[in-house]
C-alpha cells in the first residue's frame, strides 16, 4: 500500500522538474524574508535568479547548527511570528537550543510525510499506535502523532517512561505498532520478559524506531525480542522532525520525501559534492516549508544515496541507515572511531547484552578505550576462566573492527544505566584531567 502514489512513484524527470521549481521558490522566499539568508547571499553576490538548474544548488551557502543558534530564538522565521502556530526545539545540551517554527501549512506537510512513512510500515486506519517518543519540545512524539492521525489510526500518546505501564497498556489495549528509540525498545523488552510477556501474547505487527544510532545486529535483536519487523524512521528538528525518511517493507534503506526535502551528499572535510552511492555527510534543503525554510543544512549524519528502483514500487531516493555522525566520531590515537563500529563487534557474540559504554581516557600521554559491556546472567555466573576467554574474544573482534586495542570490562546484567530516550554510549574523560 502506498499513501501518495502521485508523489512517491513519479519518474525521476518529473521529480527533478518539481525539485527545481520548488528550490527556486524557497531560495527566493529565504532571500526576501529571512535576514540571515539575505545577508549571506548578498555577501556572496548571489541572487535567487542565479539558480537556474538543480546543480546550481552548489552555489548556495551551507547552513549549520551554529548558524541557527546565532539567530535564536526566532531569527530564521520567514513569516510573521503570529503565523507560527507551534514551536519545537533541540535539546540544547551543547549550547543554545535550535528553535523550529511551524505554520498550519507546515503541520499539514509534517502530517503528510509521516503518513507516507507509517504507511510504508504497513500502518492503516485499523491500527493502534503506542507512541513512546517524548511529547513536548522534542519533535519525535508530535511527528508520529500527526502522521498517525492523518492516516486515521488510533494513537496512544503515552510518551517516554512508565515502563511497566507501557507493557500493561500494550497488552490491554491491543497495541499493533510500537514507536521507540532502539535503546528504550531493548529496555522495554527486558521489562516485558520480567513481566512474563512474550511476543505471542501481543497484537504487535510492526515497530518504528529512530532518534539514535543503531546497528543491523541491534535491529535483529529488537525484532527477535518482539517478534515483528522494526522500521527505521529518520528526521531532525532543524528540517522538520521525524518523517524526512522512513524504511519500506524491503528494509533496504530509507525513502526520502525528496519532493519536500532535497538531499545531497558531501565530503565532510572538503564540502565537495559527492555522487550517488558515495558515502559522506547528508545535506538537506527544505523545498516546501513555509514558516522556516532551511537551505543546505549540514546534518553531520554519515550515509549514502541510492537511486535504484525499489521492489516496493516507490521511486523516491533511498538513503542508507546512518552509520555515524561526523561530530560524534571519536578521534583516538589519530584513528576515527564510530561507536556503531564497537556495537557491531559486540553484537556478534552470544551471551552479551546490547547495553554498553565506551569510556575514553588519557591516563598518561596515550589515549585508552575501555568498553564496559553487560553479559547475560548465565555468562556472568560462569568460571573466571570462561569470562577471560570471552573478554579476549571481544577485544579481538573490536580490534579487527576499528584497528585499535581496547580494554573490555564485562559487568553484571542491568548494572549499566538504562535510557528512556537517547542512550549515552560514549564518555570522553580526556578533557577532565
Amino acid at each position: 500500500m502506498i499513501w501518495n502514489e502521485r508523489a512517491e512513484c513519479m519518474s525521476r524527470d518529473e521529480m527533478e522538474e518539481l525539485q527545481l521549481r520548488r528550490l527556486q521558490d524557497v531560495v527566493k522566499k529565504a532571500f526576501n524574508n529571512v535576514p540571515y539568508y539575505n545577508q549571506k547571499f548578498s555577501a556572496m553576490s548571489l541572487s535567487p535568479e542565479d539558480i537556474q538548474t538543480l546543480e546550481d544548488i552548489n552555489k548556495l551557502p551551507f547552513t549549520t547548527k551554529d548558524d541557527l543558534r546565532d539567530v535564536y530564538p526566532f531569527g530564521m522565521f520567514a513569516v510573521p511570528r503570529k503565523d507560527i502556530i507551534e514551536v519545537h526545539t533541540s535539546s540544547g545540551t551543547t549550547g543554545k537550543p535550535v528553535v523550529s517554527g511551524y505554520t498550519r501549512e507546515d503541520i499539514e506537510l509534517w502530517s503528510e510525510v509521516m503518513a507516507r512513512g507509517l504507511t510504508m510500515m504497513g500502518v492503516t486506519e485499523d491500527d493502534i499506535i503506542q507512541n513512546t517518543h517524548g511529547y513536548g519540545l522534542f519533535t519525535g512524539g508530535f511527528g508520529v502523532h500527526y502522521g498517525a492521525q492523518k492516516i486515521g489510526a488510533t494513537v496512544i500518546p503515552i510518551s517516554t517512561g512508565q515502563t511497566r505501564r507501557q507493557i500493561e497498556i500494550m497488552k490491554d489495549f491491543g497495541t499493533t505498532v510500537m514507536i521507540f528509540t532502539p535503546s528504550y525498545g531493548l529496555y522495554l523488552s527486558e521489562v516485558a520478559q520480567e513481566e512474563g510477556l512474550i511476543s505471542e501474547d501481543t497484537d504487535l505487527k510492526a515497530i518504528g524506531f529512530g532518534a539514535e544510532m543503531w546497528t543491523s545486529q541491534m535491529r535483529k535483536e529488537i525484532e527477535k525480542r518482539f517478534g515483528v519487523q522494526a522500521f527505521n524512521i529518520y528526521g531532525l528538528t532543524e528540517i522538520m522532525g521525524p518523517g524526512v525518511a522512513i524504511e519500506c517493507n524491503q528494509q533496504s534503506g530509507l525513502h526520502i520525501c525528496e519532493d519536500h526535502f532535497y538531499p545531497e551528499i558531501i565530503n565532510p572535510q572538503t564540502t565537495e559534492s559527492l555522487g550517488a552511492d558515495k558515502t559522506g555527510e547528508l545535506v538537506l534543503t527544505t523545498l516546501s516549508r513555509v514558516g522556516m525554510p532551511i537551505i543546505r543544512f549540514r546534518t553531520k549524519d554519515i550515509t549514502a544515496l541510492r537511486y535504484e528502483s525499489c521492489d516496493c514500487g516507490r521511486n523516491l531516493v533511498k538513503m542508507d541507515r546512518i552509520t555515524g555522525r561526523s561530530d560524534d566520531m571519536i578521534k583516538v590515537r589519530g584513528v576515527a572511531v564510530f561507536p556503531s563500529q564497537i556495537e557491531k563487534a559486540l553484537l556478534k557474540i552470544d551471551g552479551l547484552q546490547p547495553h554498553y559504554q565506551i569510556i575514553v581516557t588519557r591516563p598518561h600521554l596515550l589515549d585508552e578505550i575501555e568498553v564496559k559491556v553487560e553479559t547475560s546472567q548465565e555468562l556472568f555466573s560462569d568460571e573466571v576462566k570462561e569470562m577471560v576467554s570471552i573478554k579476549k574474544k571481544i577485544e579481538s573482534y573490536i580490534e579487527n573492527e576499528i584497528g585499535l586495542r581496547v580494554n573490555v570490562n564485562l559487568v553484571e546484567p542491568k548494572s549499566l544505566p538504562r535510557s528512556e530516550g537517547k542512550a549515552v554510549r560514549v564518555i570522553d574523560q580526556r578533557n577532565i584531567h
